[in-house]
This record gives structure tokens, C-alpha cells and sequence, in this order.
């Protein structure tokens, strides 16, 4: 353990070549186009040496090459680690069921939404019906709680122990100009959305992208039902999908008979 400028004690990875090396994973899988090594080593703050040692060993292993522009990018093996991902991650059972359920009674785009360690995850995705629809979230995608509606949920909804667990590692950035980003505001409104059992994004991922969420079956499933709605048609149909959702969510062998 090592201390901060406060004082207090920090995790620090035990062996820093396997930390480097997954964050050079990280950075090329969250690039459009791949990294070149020099900019791999400048983003990350890697000596330009240990940069091109850990690439070759990566390329040697199949799980980055090198393409026509001199660019690191993901390889081949590095499918059988995404789909590894996929199946591991896969939702509990009666998840899916719901999650196509929403769509059905609201037309729009849905998702599941989960605790994973100290993340919260989508778990499960199904594209709505409207003709005008929100942009997909990935599944497994973790970032940005404080800035969706599912995430905001489940930390309202969770321990405090949890709730700083997970706050502890994401820094508060401002995604659109609605996006929290005060700890002492975000917690005021964790309260307020603990006592309401909904929580709502208000195109504070998105511009333009409003959201509504409400846990499974209860306060302390650990999972949320959440549908992405264009801002113009969600201000007007809101009690409608709260309602829509609340059915969903709250319903088993129902659920699965709307899907």
C-alpha cells in the first residue's frame, strides 16, 4: 500500500509489467483506429524502451499486431478474450426475458443493468421499435455511472461501502453540460432517488438522450431495467414508461409472456 497527498492509503498493482501491459490492451481496444507505439508510450507515460518490449511480447502472443500504418491493433486472439467476455458476463436467465419485455411496452431500446466487482455493467441490450431510436450502449460497457440512470440507481440503492467503492475509481467528468459533477450534488440526489425508486438521466450522457431506470423485483436485487428515449418524446410519455417499466421489472412469468 502506498499514501495519496491526503494521507490516506492507495492499492497500488503488485507487478507493474502486467500492469502495463493491460493498459496498453486497454488503450489500443478503446482507440477507432489503433495506436502508434509512440503514442501509446506518451498517453500512458511508458518509457519508449519498455513501450516496444511490450508490444513485440503482445504481437508475439497473437493479441495485438501491427497494420499497414504502422499502427498497433487488437489481433486475432484477442477475439477469443471478447467472447470469453460475452459468455461469462451473460445475464442471469430471467434478465433478457424483461429487458425485450420493456421494449415491447414502451418501443424503446432497453437494457439490464448489474453490479459487476466494483462496476456496474450492462448486461444485457434489445434495440426499441420507435423509428426514432437512442444510440446503443455496448454491452459490458461500465463507464460513466454517475452520468446514467441505471448507474445512478444502483448506487443510490447500494451500501455506502459499495457506493464509495465504486466512486472511489470514477472520477466525476462532465459528459454534456447537465452531467453531475459534484460529489456533495450527486449524493443529494442519490438520497432523493432512493426515496422516489426511480432514478432519470436527463441528457446527462447524451445530449439529446434522456433515460429512466428502476430496479428488479425490489430495492436490493443488485439489477436495473433502464430504457434510452430521444429527450423530445420522453418528457411527454414519462408516467407512461415508469409505469411500463415498474410492470416489467416487477413481474416474472409475466414478463416473459410480453417478450
Amino acid at each position: 500500500m502506498s499514501m495519496d497527498e491526503d494521507g490516506n492509503e492507495t492499492k497500488k498493482p503488485r507487478v507493474q509489467t502486467a500492469a502495463r501491459t493491460i493498459s496498453l490492451l486497454i488503450a489500443v481496444a478503446q482507440s477507432t483506429k489503433g495506436l502508434k507505439a509512440i503514442e501509446l508510450s506518451q498517453k500512458l507515460g511508458l518509457p519508449r524502451q519498455v513501450t516496444y518490449h511490450l508490444l513485440h511480447t503482445l504481437c508475439m502472443t497473437g493479441i495485438l499486431r501491427r497494420n499497414d500504418q504502422n499502427r498497433y491493433v487488437l489481433g486475432l486472439a484477442a477475439a477469443s478474450i471478447a467472447d470469453g467476455f460475452r459468455r461469462q458476463l451473460a445475464p442471469p436467465e430471467y434478465l433478457a426475458p424483461r429487458v425485450r419485455a420493456a421494449v415491447a411496452a414502451t418501443g424503446e431500446t432497453a437494457y439490464a443493468v448489474g453490479w459487476v466487482d466494483a462496476r456496474i455493467a450492462v448486461l444485457a441490450t434489445a434495440r426499441g421499435k420507435s423509428p426514432v431510436q437512442a444510440a446503443e450502449v455496448p454491452h459490458g460497457h461500465s463507464e460513466h455511472p454517475h452520468a446514467r440512470a441505471s448507474g445512478k440507481l444502483l448506487l443510490a440503492l447500494a451500501s455506502p461501502e459499495r457506493r464509495n467503492e465504486c466512486l472511489d475509481v470514477t472520477p466525476l467528468i462532465a459528459l454534456t453540460p447537465n452531467t453531475i459533477t459534484s460529489r456533495v450534488r450527486l449524493d443529494g440526489e442519490l438520497q432523493a432517488i432512493a426515496r422516489q425508486g426511480y432514478a432519470v438521466d436527463n441528457e446527462e450522457f447524451w445530449e439529446g438522450l434522456c433515460c429512466l431506470a428502476v430496479p428488479f423485483e425490489g430495492a436490493h436485487s443488485g439489477f436495473a431495467l433502464s430504457i434510452s428515449v430521444p429527450a423530445e418524446r420522453f418528457h411527454v410519455n414519462f408516467d407512461k414508461y415508469l409505469n411500463a417499466l415498474r410492470k416489467v421489472a416487477g413481474a416474472g412469468a409475466e414478463a416473459e409472456a410480453l417478450a
